[in-house]
């Protein structure tokens, strides 16, 4: 089985956006900030915005950060 940094990186190279709901349902991992703060730290560049759920609460969501083209 692949650790929960690995899981999360396959997703968010795959193009999708995780918020902790996300990460938690797909992963199991109940600290999506943590993992991300990992994922960084090797070198990934991931970038996070603010989304507001349907109950009004405000979350992260990340996503890998697009390369930019010239």
């Amino acid at each position: 089985m692949k650790s929960q940094s690995a899981q999360i990186l396959a997703a968010l190279e795959r193009g999708e956006a995780l918020t902790p709901l996300d990460a938690l349902r797909d992963f199991g991992c109940m600290r999506l900030g943590a993992r991300i703060w990992d994922l960084k730290r090797a070198g990934h560049r991931i970038d996070a915005d603010e989304v507001v759920t349907d109950t009004g609460k405000r979350v992260a969501r990340y996503r890998m950060r697009k390369a930019v083209t010239a």
